[in-house]
């Protein structure tokens, strides 16, 4: 297994008018951080140099063309371009936008290729990142395409884990889209990550119903008497510990949430609302179920703040600690998993 410091991080840069540079160079301006990890931005060095002009961040850090130079220890900056790139903080605009998909393929392919161990994304704007190259919702359905898996959205804080049967789905949509099929692949997602990458082994997953009241037996709509119920049923009589579904105004408010390992969310809001409430800003994306590790903050670009110093990197910097966590517990299992302890037989 890596050493901590030699386990390496890649980093996208996200929208470059928004506030993604700020959060990366913060975090790493904390010379301690380089104790854990090794850094690699995907960007250019003009532009990281520009950056910790403009933030007044101290950091030093070693340009590359080749990942065979990256140096351990050290903040790296893969020169994922060499075009000039006219940073206007705030503004929504498409040229930024292709520098955010070069940042993000050129860091997403090293993943596939094992030069970087994990990938932290910083925000992009959904809008200015759509091209004939991506036309994709966001990260989470690219990264599902290039690396395989079943990808799940999975909101992580301290003491909550909230993973989506859907997520950037219109809220007219949702109904038709969750089906027993997707619940299923959904719950096992879930509970495999969390015996894999959280070391649970026996996960408690509670599942949120789709209608107000879940339906309320059936006044407010039927889906969850004939579609969640008997589903979650038989996922729980094969032997998973899957309850629901629960009313989400209750569940968060008398804080039964607290008694699961993770809690699903029919849709977005329904997830992210109670995840941003109760995590301060320190929560962070994970995208579960893929062959590799990626996170990020729980934040958008805010550009009402860009370029002002104003933004706060704790969340970023939480989502590198659980990428390095979830790596190290993956390296754990994976070792465990080609060296089982044999059970000594008894002597007759």
């Amino acid at each position: 297994m890596r050493k901590a410091e030699n386990v390496i991080v890649g980093i996208s840069i996200g929208d470059l008018n928004g506030i993604g540079g700020e959060i990366v160079l913060k975090t790493l301006a904390d010379v301690r951080m380089l104790e854990f990890f090794t850094p690699v931005i995907f960007a250019s060095a003009k532009t990281i140099t520009f950056l910790k002009n403009h933030f007044d961040i101290d950091i030093n850090f070693n340009g590359i063309t080749n990942l065979d130079q990256v140096i351990t220890g050290k903040i790296n900056v893969f020169n994922a371009w060499n075009d000039r790139t006219d940073i206007n903080f705030g503004k929504e605009d498409p040229i930024i936008g292709e520098f955010a998909i070069k940042s993000l393929f050129t860091a997403t392919k090293a993943l596939k290729e094992n030069a970087i161990d994990v990938l932290v994304t910083a925000p992009i704007n959904k809008h200015t990142i759509q091209s004939e190259q991506f036309n994709f919702p966001g990260h989470t359905d690219y990264l599902a395409q290039e690396l395989g898996g079943e990808s799940l959205m999975f909101m992580i804080s301290n003491d909550l884990r909230i993973g989506l049967l859907t997520d950037h789905v219109p809220i007219k949509d949702i109904a038709s889209h969750i089906t027993p099929e997707l619940i299923e692949s959904k719950v096992n997602t879930v509970y495999k990550s969390l015996q894999n990458d959280f070391n649970i082994r026996r996960p408690k997953i509670a599942v949120l119903g789709i209608n107000p009241h879940t339906g309320d037996n059936g006044v407010i709509g039927k889906e969850d008497d004939e579609v969640m119920r008997p589903t979650l049923k038989a996922l729980n009589e094969k032997g998973k510990l899957v309850y629901g579904p629960y009313a989400a105004d209750s569940f968060f408010g008398s804080s039964n949430y607290k008694n699961f390992d993770a809690i699903i969310a029919s849709y977005h809001d329904q997830g992210l609302i109670p995840f941003k409430t109760l995590s301060f800003g320190n929560g962070v994306n994970y995208t579960a179920g893929l062959s590799k590790i990626r996170t990020s903050p729980d934040h958008g670009t805010a550009f009402e703040i860009a370029g002002k110093g104003e933004a706060n990197e704790n969340s970023f910097k939480e989502a590198v600690f659980l990428a390095l966590k979830l790596y190290h517990n993956r390296m754990e299992n994976a070792e465990l998993a080609k060296n089982p302890l044999v059970t000594p037989q008894k002597k007759i």
